[in-house]
């Protein structure tokens, strides 16, 4: 009988040992004032254009970028793509292209994207990000370009080849 309950028991000393971070929610952070790009050391909110920032595992630090163009370069990067866990932009459909909000955060990897538009942001062309692709689309009528999803972001296009 005894080893009944401690078969039965088992299961709920595994449950109780699971790493509680599986179910944390994690957020965007805020840029303050004097936040520096972790890729290019520029002073992110000095420029225009939707900003980026990667959570990585493990790491109590936020690496923040003054543009998408630089989170994705990191992110990209193969030491750096089975670390990052979250990664944010901002939606530039509801936010201020020169000085956008922290509140207009979201999810880069749910997010939409225009490439080769004429409005331009810190370090060369902008990705500019969007929540729907509504948002996109119209941008990149208004300004050219063409719209992506997230996973059609990748190195060769950063690169401009």
């Amino acid at each position: 009988m005894k080893k009944l309950w401690g078969l039965l028991l088992l299961p709920l000393l595994f449950a109780c040992s699971q790493d509680s971070s599986d179910t944390a929610v994690v957020v965007a952070q805020a840029i303050h004032e004097h936040d520096r790009c972790h890729m290019c050391g520029m002073m992110i909110k000095k420029y225009p254009g939707p900003k980026g920032q990667v959570h990585l595992k493990g790491q109590l630090i936020t690496p923040k970028f003054c543009s998408t163009r630089d989170m994705f370069n990191f992110a990209l990067q193969s030491e750096n793509q089975r670390q990052v866990t979250d990664l944010f932009v901002h939606d530039m459909a509801t936010t201020n292209w020169e000085s956008p909000e922290d509140s207009a955060f979201i999810d880069a990897k749910t997010a939409w994207y225009v490439y080769g538009a004429s409005k331009k942001a810190v370090m060369g062309p902008a990705v500019a990000s969007f929540g729907t692709k509504e948002g996109a689309l119209k941008f990149s009528q208004e300004l050219g370009g063409i719209v992506l999803s997230y996973d059609q972001i990748d190195t060769q296009l950063l690169a401009g080849e």
